[in-house]
């Protein structure tokens, strides 16, 4: 069950990060208030999470997820750019998430 909560407090981290980007430094009022309950709800679910999970793993696994979310929907919303480069380092992160996974 903490995997699944860990994974669940992951989105939420994507869904902050993205929201940052559409709250335009806080200035517009609903992606602000989406930005900040995903905040809180992904930091109070990596918490619960991290009760029966090791700490580092729970927390690497925790800002992985947000890192490979968050960078495939820049890709997809923003049209940040897609470069060998860059989907090697997410298969490098995503590859470092399931070694800590299975290591545990």
């Amino acid at each position: 069950m903490a995997w699944a909560i860990l994974v669940v407090a992951g989105l939420f981290e994507v869904g902050w990060a993205i929201g940052l980007k559409y709250a335009e430094g806080f200035t517009r009022l609903w992606p602000s208030i989406w930005t900040l309950v995903s905040m809180v709800v992904s930091v109070v679910l990596l918490s619960l999470a991290v009760k029966s999970l090791p700490l580092g793993t729970g927390y690497a696994v925790w800002t992985g997820i947000g890192t490979v979310g968050t960078v495939i929907l820049g890709i997809v919303l923003f049209a940040e750019p897609v470069t060998a480069m860059r989907i090697g380092c997410i298969a490098l992160v995503v590859t470092g998430i399931l070694g800590l996974k299975f290591a545990e």
